[in-house]
């Protein structure tokens, strides 16, 4: 089979189970389209349907009808390859689950004002770099110390951790790149496990934010650049990069890189992109690689226990008798 559909249901629940593989096949099926077994990538949350003499998008929208409103992601692309050797991610509402900026706006009393920009330039309504600079310029005068107390409030997305930790083991290169500032993404970095950083810097002056940003900002042209740049510098493939992100500045690289995921984002960029995430965690990018739950590594899979359904067991074809001992 030239293709592989993945489903994928939260880590939290509810579970993705054989009805809604039964429901994919049959989709896939009625396009008269060549469907192998399904294989388990983790007992309830994420699994493979292998199919061929489908296109990818009449795949994907044959199955969502058929799902309804059932909370799962899903994705067919090419069975070759989808192991990716380069990542770059945004940090603000992918890698961490809020903005920066927005949360550092609330030290000085002006989070509502700046988080309604933020979202109207996250959804491409505003030019990224003057809404930026219009936002850091409303900061003018806050002490610097509202950095670091900023940084204190930051929390990671589930996932984090362990989609970076995985792909750097199995030899790929991750990079944060972020229309944020490296006060945050370089501490970040080094709190996932990045291999590098790039963002914007802010101007501190007199132990003050001087309410300036400097040039040139790091935009959508730049993200796009990165991605084309760390590619070349490890003599890569655009086929073999992954990119992840939520927001309109992020747009460009992922409609470049082989797998580009628009993760929980905003309406503009979720509709443009090829591959959105609406439900899963980020560990969602280790299936659409096809890794399995035995792949996983770092801090975020500690202490995971695989869910008692009744399916088959990890990285196995779905349908196949569980080994003893291993729950009902």
């Amino acid at each position: 089979m030239d293709h592989v559909l993945t489903l994928i249901a939260p880590a939290t629940g509810p579970a993705l189970d054989e009805a809604h593989l039964h429901a994919a096949r049959d989709a896939l099926k009625a396009l008269h389209g060549s469907v192998g077994s399904p294989r388990w990538l983790k007992d309830g949350e994420a699994a493979d349907v292998p199919f061929a003499e489908v296109a990818p998008d009449r795949a994907e929208a044959a199955v969502r009808a058929v799902l309804g409103a059932a909370p799962v992601d899903l994705a067919a692309q090419p069975a070759e390859g989808r192991r990716k050797r380069l990542l770059v991610a945004d940090m603000d509402s992918t890698i961490v689950t809020g903005e920066t900026l927005d949360e550092l706006a609330d030290f000085a009393g002006l989070k509502g004002r700046i988080a309604a920009i933020t979202a109207r330039a996250m959804n491409g309504e505003l030019d990224f770099a003057a809404a930026l600079r219009e936002r850091v310029a409303m900061l003018g005068g806050l002490s610097a110390d509202a950095l670091e107390r900023t940084y204190e409030r930051i929390a990671l997305t589930p996932g984090a951790e362990t989609l970076v930790a995985t792909m750097r083991a199995h030899g790929a290169v991750c990079a944060l790149v972020s229309g944020g500032f490296r006060f945050f993404t370089s501490r970040v970095r080094d709190r996932v496990g990045f291999d590098l950083d790039q963002a914007n810097d802010l101007i501190v002056e007199g132990g003050r934010l001087a309410g300036r940003v400097a040039e040139p900002i790091l935009d959508k042209d730049a993200k796009l650049a990165t991605l084309r740049r760390l590619a070349d510098a490890h003599a890569l493939p655009l086929a073999a990069t992954l990119a992840v992100g939520d927001g309109a500045n992020d747009l460009p690289m992922l409609q470049a890189a082989g797998l580009g995921v628009a993760f929980r984002a905003k309406p503009s960029v979720a509709a443009a992109a090829r591959v959105k995430i609406d439900h899963a965690d980020l560990t969602a990018l280790l299936w659409l690689q096809g890794y399995t739950d035995d792949d996983r590594v770092g801090r975020d899979r500690a202490g995971t226990q695989p869910r008692h359904t009744a399916m088959g067991s990890r990285g196995r074809d779905a349908g196949q008798p569980r080994p003893a001992g291993s729950g009902t």
